[in-house]
């Protein structure tokens, strides 16, 4: 202020083209004499200062500081509303400028720029209220709302005794415009005394109320949500399947027709199988379900033809693919023989250093072209070799199994014989009973025709059950004979297995006798017990059967050495045991259905005899 000429901030407000406040600030200097002292407080007063003199007096006495250059205009502050409380995102190593704002009844001056900012707890969630601190010792409720109106609506002040207060504004935002205070000096008037002054702090504060409010709003933008992805879902969502129809006599007529047509087959099978797991079967409408079945059942042959066709179209394209694959084959082999031959000592030393390094260049990329061509024929040779040796192998596991499923075949025939005919003499009674119930009703005098068709009936019946009953009889025949060959076969295996062990005990025999220098004699009283393992057996098996007195069956013995061993076998154990029978024998014990075999020590008395 102590200089005759100042650089001022010229602010040029307009109104853009859709009616949006503007502020343009013109970086230009002016030079405003002092002379003209109207001109110099209007330009100090709109940026928010004291009309001030060089020396500091004031130059206009009656000059309103609340009036700018007309009447009714405030003077331009950071709380104006156009002008937005809150200002844009400033580098943290640049100080923030505040100005000093004018009240009716106080001042708030700016902190020292080179300080820290105010320091400020965490923001709670939905936080509307906040808390001033350092208010005047003589600042009133109507102070407050004067300085604090400026950043929003208040709803509710909540002062203290003890220089504070606790504000709750109508919006979130507004929170953000009161801590811009934060730090700033007030000063009641112009008045110096202490009681009058104090430094704000704001900072802030929870609420039940703001969390209550917050808590809402999440809930009620949940269910937005909600709603909003239900809505995105049953957009998504497939259409449902038109509704079936409910079963009747001419509905069933139509799907009949339908099931006979190949290009409404799908849509009528879908009817017909709704039909049936609703359970519209019933007697009455036996028979036109089994007509509709038969006719879903002539499709089969039309699906299978179809199937053939396209395996044979399939075969046809791998054919195709295949010579197509061998002919690109051939031509990279061509391409590959005359880079070779280029790269020959006759024609190579006629070419140029890089005409012979793009040759080389291009010579390798044919070849691994021409690899992974070769590479994917051989593949697909391979599958096709594959494919048939699979072919191969089941043809011959079929033959085997052939002989041996003839007579399941054979059973399974005469199964679906005899369930075809039970169905048929099911359709018989129902149409015997319709009958009869028609006649029930009508009342009427006997009908001659009606007799004959009941008695032809009777006796298409009474047939029916006689070869039903055969059919049954020859199923039961080929079961038992069934089973005998099953238990032939079984006991031609055990067969089996018993001549293989005796021929593998005469080659144990015929070695041990050609390999021993001793007498026939000799060899038969060796020992029985041939290794080391039958030897603590023995020992174990003579130790359990000595605390079991009165003897213990085989299996018995067996769980016992699985706790210990679980390779032991059950044959082996009771081979070794019939070998010593000086140490162990064999009793039968119990009377009746509770016969047992039980086997006990009697290596006591066997020390005697021998």
């Amino acid at each position: 202020m102590q200089r005759d000429f100042m650089w001022m901030w010229v602010y040029e407000i307009g109104i853009a083209g859709d009616n949006s406040r503007t502020v343009n600030v013109d970086s230009t200097a002016m030079t405003l004499p002092v002379s003209d002292p109207t001109a110099w407080a209007t330009a100090m007063n709109n940026l928010g200062m004291a009309p001030l003199g060089i020396a500091g007096q004031p130059i206009l006495p009656d000059f309103d500081p609340a009036l700018g250059m007309m009447t009714g205009i405030p003077p331009i502050t950071p709380m104006m509303p156009g002008l937005g409380i809150v200002p844009p995102p400033i580098p943290p190593d640049m100080p923030v400028v505040k100005e000093i704002i004018h009240c009716k009844s106080c001042t708030l001056f700016p902190p020292n720029p080179n300080l820290p900012p105010p320091a400020t707890r965490e923001r709670p969630p939905g936080c509307k209220t906040v808390f001033v601190g350092g208010l005047p010792e003589n600042g009133t409720e109507q102070i407050i709302v004067e300085v604090f109106e400026q950043c929003g609506e208040i709803i509710a002040i909540r002062k203290s005794k003890k220089n504070f207060c606790h504000i709750r504004f109508a919006e979130e935002f507004m929170v953000d415009k009161a801590l811009y205070l934060s730090g700033y000096r007030i000063r009641l008037g112009s008045s110096t005394d202490k009681k009058d002054t104090g430094r704000i702090h704001v900072d802030f504060a929870q609420a039940r109320d703001d969390l209550y409010e917050w808590e809402c709003k999440q809930r009620m933008l949940a269910r937005e949500e909600r709603h909003r992805r239900r809505m995105e879902e049953e957009r998504l969502r497939p259409p449902s399947p038109p509704p079936v129809v409910h079963y009747s006599d001419h509905e069933c007529s139509i799907v009949a027709e339908k099931l006979k047509d190949d290009s409404k087959f799908s849509e009528a099978v879908q009817t017909l199988l709704t039909w049936i797991e609703r359970g519209e079967v019933n007697r009455r409408s036996a028979n036109n379900f089994y007509s509709m079945i038969q006719s879903a059942n002539s499709h089969i042959r039309r699906l299978v033809n179809e199937k053939v066709a396209h395996e044979k179209d399939m075969e046809e394209a791998k054919e195709k693919f295949k010579q197509a694959l061998s002919g690109i084959l051939i031509q990279f082999e061509q391409i590959v023989a005359v880079y070779h031959s280029a790269s020959k000592q006759k024609a190579w030393d006629h070419f140029t250093k890089a005409q012979r390094k793009n040759i080389s260049v291009w010579c390798k990329q044919a070849e691994e072209i021409r690899n992974i061509h070769n590479d994917e024929l051989m593949g697909i040779r391979r599958e096709e070799e594959m494919e048939m040796s699979d072919d191969e192998i089941e043809e011959k596991s079929e033959t085997k199994e052939t002989e041996e499923s003839a007579l399941v075949s054979q059973a399974e025939a005469l199964k679906e014989e005899n369930d075809s005919l039970r169905w048929q003499l099911d359709a018989y009674r129902n149409e015997v009973e319709l009958l009869k119930q028609e006649q029930g009703k009508a009342q009427k005098e006997d009908d001659p025709n009606k007799e004959q068709q009941l008695k032809l009936l009777q006796q298409a019946l009474q047939g029916m059950q006689q070869h039903l009953l055969k059919v049954q009889e020859e199923y039961k025949r080929k079961d038992a004979e069934l089973e005998k060959i099953k238990d032939e076969k079984l006991q031609v295996e055990k067969m089996l297995e018993n001549l293989k062990e005796q021929e593998n005990c005469a080659s144990r025999l015929c070695a041990s006798s050609q390999d021993s220098d001793y007498p026939i004699e000799k060899t038969l009283n060796s020992s029985p017990i041939k290794s080391e393992r039958e030897a603590l057996l023995v020992g174990i098996i003579s130790t359990f059967l000595h605390v079991h007195p009165f003897g213990a069956s085989i299996e018995y013995i067996c769980s016992y050495l699985h706790r210990l061993d679980n390779k032991i076998c059950t044959s082996d154990v009771e081979c070794l045991m019939g070998r010593l029978q000086h140490t162990f024998k064999q009793e039968l014990t119990g009377v009746g259905a509770s016969l047992e075999k039980r086997w006990k020590f009697c290596g006591f008395e066997g020390l005697k005899l021998t």
